[in-house]
């Protein structure tokens, strides 16, 4: 019997949770893009950071937190659900009637990895144009070590359309 309380193993640090949203403002800034809000969930899907800019509107919050969740709930980034599933229409509704509503399928929600190719959790960030979210998503992640999924962001984000 334990006399004191145990701790509980997290599969996705504040740490790196803080850094990764540190470091996707700081993208933001860099590049010139709109302000954003940035999610970052663990492999459950709990809340571990959240940020939002000042400028960034108040649905920014639930747009992340869709994106990451639907990346996590699917296994695959929100590019990949869009990609899969942009021609079924009735399984996009379903997932999302099933998720009540925390289901985003555009970029922006991408999976944090860890060495064993494990998803640890996942960030969503939404406020710029879809594509240029995902490119400060995935180099945040990768800025703190871990490995992003996907890997690298669209070829052309820097011209993304708003």
């Amino acid at each position: 019997m334990v006399d004191r309380l145990v701790p509980i193993a997290s599969s996705l640090s504040l740490e790196h949770a803080l850094a990764i949203s540190a470091n996707a403002l700081a993208l933001r800034k860099a590049h010139d893009i709109l302000p954003l809000a940035v999610v970052v969930l663990d492999a459950g899907a709990n809340l571990v950071s959240f940020q939002r800019e000042d400028g960034c509107g108040p649905l920014r919050f639930d747009i992340a937190l869709g994106k990451a969740w639907g990346a996590l709930g699917m296994g695959i980034s929100s590019r990949q659900i869009r990609d899969r599933t942009a021609n079924r229409a009735a399984f996009q509704n379903a997932v999302a009637a099933a998720s009540q509503g925390r289901f985003v399928p555009v970029p922006g929600g991408v999976l944090i990895l860890n060495d064993a190719g494990q998803a640890i959790g996942a960030v969503g960030i939404s406020g710029d144009a879809s594509d240029r979210d995902e490119y400060c998503a995935i180099e945040a992640i990768k800025a703190v070590g871990l490995i992003a999924e996907p890997s690298e962001p669209a070829a052309d984000w820097k011209e993304a359309p708003l």
